[in-house]
Formats: structure tokens, C-alpha cells, sequence
């Protein structure tokens, strides 16, 4: 159905294929404040689409479930300016026609999204108890220990995070997913550990988000 007359084009933000779920960041994706639909598990691939307006996230759902009712919705959000949907499933060839459903529905193209900036990365040596305990009072994921190291990552858009968590941990899977913040203004990554291991996780953060930015170069 054509859009009504005067309507605002859909803007494609984020397009990423995450391959190859992670176990820290497939439990984060499927706790109650994240999948609302049906949580994905380790070892499944995940496609994860924000467009604006926000609403146009649903007709972006609707073209995704037609074309390929197998891939499952993991979460679907409407924010104050953007829309948020994850696909998932073990099957990548399915979740990529899924994908191409929802371009070709909406009229945009995967190059069309915003690359990723990072607005702030810093890898803090064995913190202290005090901040430890008040960052496990804010956290989504697992706890930091005192004396660990720890990996804070703030970029745009903030579903980039996504691809940050599960690059930091196939690098560093002895880490600590502390907390993953994926919408709004801008997403946010702490994850703790050995430094090698951090460090190693910053790195592995460094080249995908290179590679993306890549494509747009």
C-alpha cells in the first residue's frame, strides 16, 4: 500500500546482521526488558532494523513475518523518534530474505544507514569496591568485581552496541558482560575482566565497527 500523501519518507538508521549469537549477549537479548517476542538463543543469527518515523518500525514487522514466517521477533520498540526491531533465527539465508522484505517494502537499501561514531572508549584498571558496587546497581547483565578491569564503549546510533557486545565477547569470552545499552540518544558497552582480555575485546570492537564504517566510505 502506497504511503498517504505528504507522509515522510522512512529513513533506514541501523541495518546489522549479527552472525553467530554470543551466550552473555543471546541471554542479555532475551531478558523480559529487552524480548518482548520470542527470546534467541546462542549459537542463532540476529538482524536488528531502526528506521524513522518510529511507527514505521510496524509496517517494516509486518513485511519481515509475511515474507518469511520462520525468523522470529525478538523485540519490538517505539521510541520517541526511532523504531526498534530484532529479528532472529538458526538460519541466515531466511533471516537475510527477511531483511531484503523489509528494504524492498520500505524503498531503502542497507548502504543507506547511518555509520557508526564513537563518542567515547576508555579501559579503567582494577576499579575500586565502591565503583564496582554502583555499577552492578544500574546494570542489565552480569556483575563487575572489584580489582577488575573494565571496557566502557559509548557510540551512535545506539543499536551499533549490539555489534559491540557480541564482537567483545567471540574475542574475550572469559569477559564479563556487565551492561548493554542499545536505545536511544546514544548505546553504551561496560564489560570487566582480565586487561588482556578487555583489551582484546576493544580491539575486536575496533576493527567491526571499522569494517561497517567501510561500507560507507
Amino acid at each position: 500500500m502506497a504511503a498517504p500523501p505528504g507522509a515522510v519518507p522512512t529513513e533506514l538508521r541501523v541495518y546489522l546482521r549479527v552472525e553467530d549469537l554470543q551466550r552473555q549477549f543471546a541471554a542479555y537479548l532475551g531478558t523480559p526488558t529487552r524480548a518482548r517476542g520470542y527470546p534467541p538463543t546462542e549459537g542463532q543469527h540476529s538482524l536488528i532494523i531502526e528506521v524513522a518515523p518510529g511507527l514505521a518500525i510496524e509496517r517494516a514487522t509486518d513485511l519481515a513475518c509475511k515474507a518469511v514466517p520462520e525468523v522470529e521477533v525478538g523485540l519490538l520498540f517505539v521510541e520517541r523518534q526511532f523504531g526498534v526491531l530484532e529479528l532472529h533465527g538458526s538460519d541466515l539465508t531466511r533471516l537475510d530474505a527477511a531483511g531484503t522484505a523489509v528494504l524492498d517494502g520500505l524503498g531503502v537499501a542497507a548502504h543507506d544507514q547511518l555509520a557508526p561514531r564513537i563518542l567515547y572508549s576508555d579501559v579503567i584498571e582494577e576499579i575500586t569496591d565502591q565503583h564496582a558496587v554502583i555499577i552492578n546497581r544500574n546494570r542489565e547483565a552480569s556483575m563487575v568485581l572489584p580489582g577488575e578491569s573494565l571496557l566502557v564503549y559509548e557510540l551512535t546510533p545506539a543499536l551499533f552496541a549490539s555489534v559491540a557486545a557480541n564482537e567483545a565477547e567471540k574475542a574475550a569470552p572469559a569477559a564479563t558482560l556487565v551492561t548493554v545499552s542499545m536505545i536511544g540518544a546514544a548505546g553504551r558497552l561496560y564489560l570487566s575482566g582480565a586487561t588482556k582480555d578487555v583489551l582484546a575485546a576493544r580491539e575486536a570492537i575496533t576493527r567491526a565497527l571499522t569494517s561497517i564504517e567501510g561500507r560507507h566510505s
